[in-house]
């Protein structure tokens, strides 16, 4: 059987999409669940809908994906008691994400209860950054009772998109250097050596790193105290500002960067300077993981904003020839995968990425290694 379903709940949604091989036989989304005039009252009524209408027969597994496996997951896993059980211990890390998984993992076991479920984790990828690319320099008692560490996230996007672009060179996975930017409403970048995570711009949650949507990214620790102790606010409404009223959102009132260029080609002062931070910060990130890799092969955009904005593509990347990385303007307007001039010592790749299928994999994966 080669048949997978994989579901990705959210708190008020389920997105589905049900493989055969790599094939797509069916998807959808069913939205505003529990909301007054919504698809379904409950998670569990969406997902008795879905098997309503899509034929489930026949399945080799349901692959869920769960945003935080702390560092007790370290692959794809088989789902039991015992490991519903440690996802729910590992809440705390992921408040928003964790429990919307949950809930997925709990109505599918009983609807469909002849099925592996298996859990896919988005941090899973990143756990074979050596610990000095995950550890902070505080307290160890503290970090190590309160799980305070590098995490990342996106795992599924850089798993699938790092081996892509290294077929797309010709290379074996082992041996390819990628520096992958997975650019969307939440965005993030990773250095890959040999297929293996070894750097990763998000940490123990989904806010830090590059400029999003509406998350901040990286930012001093103390703008926190400060707002605490001297602008008087609560730390529910300062975690509120960071990840929901931040990043282009913060900056321009909008979380779209296409009406944030849209903005500026109008000449709005405010959208252009976002659009330097956006683009500075980047720039940053791909010269610390060209440091930290040594020889990088290629640098590949996805997600989003990735695979559709040419202006962000090269304001991400302008003026980095003397390192060895050039955009060509004509191939990088066409959307092309390959956008550097032919020849050049780093390959510049645009990638759709495909974490649904990478999810597939994994389960099937999984259910493959206990078998």
């Amino acid at each position: 059987m080669t048949r997978v379903l994989v579901l990705n709940c959210g708190s008020s949604s389920l997105r589905y999409r049900l493989f055969d091989g790599s094939d797509v036989l069916t998807k959808g989304l069913i939205q505003r669940i529990g909301e007054a005039g919504g698809d379904a009252a409950d998670h569990r009524e969406a997902l008795q809908r879905l098997m309503d209408t899509v034929d489930l027969t026949g399945l080799a597994a349901v692959g869920h994906r769960v945003v935080h496996g702390g560092d007790r997951f370290t692959s794809s896993t088989v789902v039991t008691d015992d490991v519903v059980a440690t996802i729910e211990e590992l809440v705390p890390l992921a408040p928003l994400h964790n429990p919307a998984a949950l809930t997925g993992l709990e109505v599918a076991r009983k609807l469909l209860p002849e099925v592996p479920q298996v859990a896919v984790f988005d941090t899973a990828f990143h756990a074979t950054i050596p610990p000095e690319g995950v550890r902070w320099a505080i307290d160890r008692e503290v970090a190590e009772r309160w799980g305070i560490r590098r995490y990342g996230f996106h795992g599924t996007s850089h798993a699938y998109v790092s081996r892509e672009t290294g077929r797309m060179l010709g290379k074996p996975v082992a041996e390819t250097n990628v520096i992958t930017l997975h650019l969307g409403n939440g965005s993030s970048a990773t250095a890959v050596r040999g297929g293996r995570s070894v750097a990763t711009s998000m940490g123990m949650s989904p806010l830090s790193g590059l400029v999003m949507g509406t998350r901040s990214g990286d930012i001093d620790p103390s703008v926190v105290f400060h707002l605490h102790r001297e602008a008087g606010l609560p730390i529910d409404e300062i975690e509120e500002l960071l990840t929901r009223r931040s990043g282009l959102q913060g900056l321009t009132g909008d979380n779209d960067m296409r009406t944030v260029l849209e903005r500026r080609d109008q000449g709005d002062s405010e959208a252009a300077l976002a659009f330097e931070i956006y683009c500075r910060r980047l720039r940053e990130y791909v010269g610390a993981y060209l440091a930290v890799l040594g020889r990088v092969d290629a640098i590949t955009f996805t997600a989003g904003v990735g695979e559709n904005s040419p202006v962000v593509r090269e304001g991400a990347l302008g003026g980095l020839e003397a390192l060895g990385i050039t955009v060509d303007p004509d191939r990088n307007g066409r959307n092309e995968l390959i956008i550097s001039p032919d020849g050049s010592p780093i390959t510049v790749c645009v990638v759709p990425t495909e974490e649904e299928l990478e999810i597939a994999e994994e389960a099937r994966r999984a259910i493959g290694s206990e078998s």
